[in-house]
């Protein structure tokens, strides 16, 4: 282990200042458990633009190098949209090019060993995830871990913390076709047939639970195999509908759970002939949406003092109510981040449990915002119910650290709450996916925290789905016009 010290720390990623003495010992004690727990093959990995997991896989002896170099990846796979289609000139002399990437030259992953897992379903088999830099060791303006990583160090160096609680609502599916035809490999590929595994429309109750219990258990167990902080298994309205809660934490772990179990429960539940699903919206005979709802609190980095609790009932404390207004102001140009999807549009819909509205309300959920606080409760909270599960945790949390500040340093106070939470007369939330990059793309927020270069980058890339989207003749055109 002694050699393996010495050639990690003259290695590149400590040259450039990728790899510091902490993190070098966190490697060195991964070192001795995938030795001594048999890891066979390593699953290097970063969350692209979308959430999704990519990268390589190593094998065993392959893995000091791992933390000595670095690994490289095309710089493509940051440059495409949920289609896996490039929508940038890559090979044009001419055009923009986020970050001038042209070429499909190699972009740098740097591991975190804190991220290491050994995969419970996949015996031999371990994940690490990555931060990303340029080839040179240049911060990345695209690795969305990073930027949610200089989201929370505003948050520090105002002496604050965030900590976040996910309730994950998602479908798991029996697979009756999985479309391996060779007219099913289209790009993207042809969605596999499905049934579901339980009736739905039964909310909460335990018959329901019991038939779903195995599904439940696996998936469970994932959890706790990969030490997610996991809380609760529920029930949720629609058919095959289920709900993950976890327990509270930094943004940071939450958002790397996120992903990882994502992840983790569509390879558990294909392996089982099932196919798990974080779609918003699936277009399947009654099926209910999805929905992601965010829960988060302030408090002090020293004392650990929670800033939500309020000093009267039916208050929000100061610290609340501008972190409350700050979300609000922020709504709808931050839901090209936390809704990125054509699809997550069609769930904001009234009498739905599910926001349309930009206003916040006293335990109601029916409101974009859901004030858990009371005076004397160390759980006080708001709960942010926009995200839909499909979207990249690095930027959903960014999002809200973004917004929220932003109501701090202004001094804005939230309005007074809405107990009609689809009021016509409030402000809509953004009614499509166009409408949600035209908002991002003016946003002076987010141009000065995120940048030009990112916000140009994703709108890019959104647009691309859009157009997309919309120059395709639908099923409605079709009954519609066809005849006539």
């Amino acid at each position: 282990m002694s050699d393996a010290r010495e050639r990690i720390a003259g290695g590149r990623l400590t040259r450039l200042g990728l790899l510091d003495d902490a993190a070098l010992e966190e490697v060195l004690h991964l070192l001795e458990e995938v030795e001594s727990q048999g890891v066979e093959t390593l699953r290097v990995l970063f969350t692209d633009q979308h959430g999704v997991l990519r990268g390589k896989t190593l094998v065993a002896s392959a893995i000091p190098a791992l933390f000595e170099e670095g690994l490289a990846a095309p710089s493509t796979l940051l440059l495409k949209d949920t289609s896996h289609r490039t929508v940038f000139p890559v090979w044009s002399a001419t055009g923009a090019v986020a970050g001038d990437m042209r070429g499909a030259g190699d972009i740098l992953m740097v591991p975190d060993p804190a991220t290491f897992r050994i995969l419970p379903w996949s015996p031999g088999s371990a994940w690490i995830l990555c931060d990303l830099a340029f080839a040179s060791g240049q911060e990345m303006p695209f690795c969305t871990r990073s930027v949610l990583r200089r989201s929370i160090a505003r948050l520090a160096d105002r002496g604050m913390k965030m900590v976040a609680g996910l309730e994950v609502e998602f479908h798991v599916y029996r697979v009756t076709d999985p479309r391996l035809d060779h007219a099913g490999a289209t790009m993207p590929g042809q969605p596999p047939q499905t049934e579901n595994i339980v009736q739905g429309y039964q909310f909460l109750t335990e018959l329901r639970y019991d038939a779903m219990e195995d599904v439940m258990d696996s998936l469970r167990r994932t959890c706790e195999g990969l030490g997610l902080p996991l809380r609760s298994m529920e029930v949720e309205m629609g058919p095959s509908q289920f709900e993950f809660t976890f327990d509270a934490g930094d943004p940071m772990a939450q958002a790397d759970a996120m992903v990882m179990l994502r992840t983790a429960f569509k390879e558990v539940c294909q392996r089982k002939g099932l196919h798990a699903t974080f779609m918003c919206r699936p277009n399947l005979e009654n099926a209910a949406a999805s929905g992601w709802h965010l829960h988060q609190s302030l408090v002090l980095t020293e004392s650990g003092k929670n800033l939500f609790v309020p000093g009267k009932k039916d208050t929000l404390s100061e610290t609340g109510s501008a972190w409350v207004a700050g979300l609000l102001a922020h709504a709808a140009e931050s839901c090209l981040l936390t809704t990125p999807t054509v699809n997550g549009y069609k769930r904001y819909r009234p009498h739905q449990l599910a926001p349309d509205r930009i206003f916040w309300g006293r335990d109601n959920r029916g409101a974009m915002i859901r004030a858990l606080c009371a005076p004397g409760k160390g759980a006080s909270r708001i709960e942010n119910r926009v995200p839909e599960p499909a979207a990249n945790p690095y930027l959903v949390f960014a999002s809200q650290i973004i917004g929220g500040l932003d109501g701090i340093a202004q001094g804005l106070q939230a309005p007074p709450p809405c107990e009609d939470p689809y009021d016509a007369s409030a402000l809509p939330l953004p009614d499509s996916l166009l409408a949600a990059i035209a908002a991002f793309e003016k946003s002076a927020l987010y141009r000065e925290t995120l940048g030009d270069t990112f916000v140009d980058y994703l709108c890019t890339i959104r647009q691309a789905e859009w157009d997309r989207y919309h120059q395709t003749v639908s099923a409605w055109e079709q009954q519609e016009y066809f005849g006539l």
